[in-house]
This record gives structure tokens, sequence and C-alpha cells, in this order.
């Protein structure tokens, strides 16, 4: 059972943007402004739920260019660029100091509406770092559409956002898919985020949703409110035959072909499926891994790119398909009736929350670096047409 006890670390907890919607912090992106307004919260103003301190959905939602991807407008010139280089591998920038290192780092990333302007990075482990020159998926494309668009979730390592294009397109072309409904891929700057996920902090994560994509553009409100389908059986352990179609596992399987992609993560009771489908090539299942959840949704996770040293690499999978033990292992494991709770046993404390002294030294310039005091202006209504590249 070693084996299945995999770190949380490497999955998403709550995943996808499958639940309803809630928005994020809103305010400055620069560690002042955070720090500010966790120092308010904490010395006594009124108590709200997290999600609706946040910017509404209509406000700030990530849009796009009808002449260019929003990211292009983003992205840093050479000059800067070259600037920003040198700046982060200087290390921590001065006002960015250990003064910081109390509060919690969900609040400072959870608050930064832009990415920040510098060279392209996945800093530290997909579960505990930070994003640089982040790029912002379309929120529409010929092949996709972005949910859950108030959490402004739809950023990523530029290498990242190609492959989820690539898949978008490829699927429906090769697959017969109609188009993916993407979820949560990274905060701008990345980092721990306020609600759901471990992971998906460097920009090298991305929760593809197992709905298809309607033949229509979604509203705003569906975009929030629409829920994703469960893949399971009546019995919550195997994929039920009447939803979970050969046409979900291809497109499954054409994720795990991409040679950038490290592992796919669903529910075991997928991976057990697509390994009983005959006739299919399983040369790349190695990859698709069983995971807790991802029964609405696969996870799919890239390699660190050549241009980010200090992406810290996940073990590599096993090198064979595993639908043999391994498989069977997880079905057995989740079949097991749970545990009798015991109601005299204390509660167990909440986990100290992650601050900026426990993420890599960069990430406090990635923090501080290029605030745009909130007010980068979005849009929801316009489709890019790079978003069909």
């Amino acid at each position: 059972m070693r084996t299945l006890a995999l770190a949380a670390g490497i999955a998403c907890l709550v995943g996808g943007g499958i639940g309803p919607a809630g928005a994020q912090s809103a305010g400055e992106d620069s560690v002042a402004g955070a720090i500010g307004r966790a120092a308010a919260q904490t010395a006594g103003t009124p108590k709200r739920p997290v999600e609706k301190r946040a910017r509404a959905a209509a406000a700030a939602t990530p849009g796009s260019s009808t002449s260019a991807s929003a990211a292009t407008k983003t992205r840093p010139t050479a000059k800067s660029t070259a600037a920003a280089t040198s700046v982060v591998a200087s290390g921590p920038a001065p006002d960015a100091g250990e003064a910081k290192a109390d509060v919690p780092a969900k609040a400072l990333f959870g608050s930064a509406a832009s990415p920040a302007p510098l060279a392209a990075r996945a800093i530290g482990f997909y579960s505990r770092g930070c994003l640089a020159g982040a790029v912002e998926i379309p929120i529409d494309g010929s092949s996709w559409q972005v949910m859950r668009l108030s959490r402004n979730r739809n950023w990523g390592h530029p290498n990242l956002i190609r492959v989820v294009e690539r898949l978008a397109k490829d699927g429906a072309e090769k697959d017969g898919w109609r188009g993916l409904l993407v979820g949560d891929i990274s905060q701008p700057r990345g980092g721990p985020m306020l609600t759901g996920h471990n992971s998906h902090q460097i920009g090298l994560d991305a929760d593809v949703w197992l709905t298809p994509m309607p033949d229509r553009r979604l509203s705003k409100a569906e975009r929030e409110n629409l829920s994703a389908t469960s893949m399971l059986g009546p019995d919550k352990v195997h994929a039920d035959p009447a939803v979970f179609t050969k046409a979900h596992a291809a497109i499954i399987r054409r994720a795990a072909s991409y040679p950038q992609v490290e592992r796919v993560l669903v529910h075991p009771g997928i991976k057990k499926a697509m390994c009983a489908e005959a006739g299919v090539d399983k040369r790349d299942f190695h990859k698709i891994r069983p995971f807790w959840g991802h029964h609405y949704h696969m996870h799919i996770r890239i390699n660190c790119p050549k241009d980010s040293a200090g992406c810290k690499p996940q073990p590599p999978t096993p090198d064979n398909d595993g639908c043999g033990k391994e498989i069977d292992d997880w079905i057995t494991l989740l079949q097991r009736p749970p545990k009798p709770v015991d109601k005299a046993a204390k509660p167990t404390p909440p986990p100290k929350p992650v601050t900026l002294a426990d993420l890599p030294p960069e990430c406090r310039t990635v923090i501080a670096v290029g605030s745009d005091d909130g007010k980068k202006a979005k849009t929801m209504d316009k489709t890019s047409t790079a978003g069909q590249r």
C-alpha cells in the first residue's frame, strides 16, 4: 500500500474548477498591498468568507484582444526580460524582506491580478513554488472554453499553454472530441491558492474537464455555475460505461501521448476502465496515474521546462502500464469500508499556513515586482483570434 500513499502535493485536492465558483481576493500585486490586507483581516475587521473578499466575476475575468492573445499584452519586452532575469537570479527583492515571513503565501499570490513581468520560469516544486512570466490562455479558442473565469486561474508557463491548446486542436481533429472545457491552471504568479489546490503552483498543471465543450459559447454565468459530470457509476468506485466512453478514454490517451506531459492524473476507476479496453495502444499508460478524486476531470502535468533551472521534477512514473496489481490495489482500497469515527478523539489541528519564507527565495521577487496596483482591466466579451493558432 505504500505505493498508493502518494504525497498530497502532487495533485489538486479540489479539482479543476468543478464546484461552484468563488471570486478571488482583489487588490494590488505588491507584497505591501497584500500584507496590508492580511494585517487588516487579523486586526478585527469584519469577517467575511475568503472568496467574498474578491473581485466580482464580471469585473476581473481573463479576456483577450481581437487581434492577439491577452497573454501577449503581458509578455515582457526583450529589454525588460533581460533586466528582470538578472533580478530573479540575484535573489529576493529588497522590499520583500523578513517582515513578510509570517503572512500566508496564499494571501499574497491569491491577490495578484497580473503576471510578474519576468522571463518565463517555473520556480520550485509543483506544490511549493511560484511562476514568473506566466501567459494567459484566451478564454475562448476554436476548440476550447475556459471555465470559472472569476478565479483568474487560466495562467501558466508558455509550454503548458501550448500543450493545452494542442490537445484541444488534436482532440477535435483526430478524436472526435468537440472541444475542451478548461478548469484551473495557475494563478498569474502561481503560488499557493486561497482555495482548492495544493499543486498548480508553478504553472505546469492544468485541469481539463471530462465534459466535452458544447457547440455554443457558454455565458459568463454558465461558466461560473455549470458542474462537470462524474464518470463514476453508483458504487462510486468504477467508471460508468454509460458515461465514460471510448471518446473520453481517447482524449486522455491523447494528453498522455505528448512528450512534454509528465503524467495525467485520473480516478482509479477511470484507469481501470481504460486498462480493460481492448485493441488500444498502451505505450503511454505509465503516464496515466490513478489518484484520489479526478473523476470529473483529468489533471495534466508537464515536465520541468529547460528554461526553469530552479524547477524540481517529480520522481519518474513506473516503467509499466500499471494495469495489473497497482490498479487492482487501488480498487481494493477504494472498496474498503470507512474507518469508524472516534468521537472522543481530539480534532486534528489545522496545518500551519505556508508563508513566503517557505517558498523558494526567488518567489519574493516574483510577488513584489511589477505591481499594477490592481488596475488591470479585463473583459470577458472578446474572443481572441490568437486562440485559433
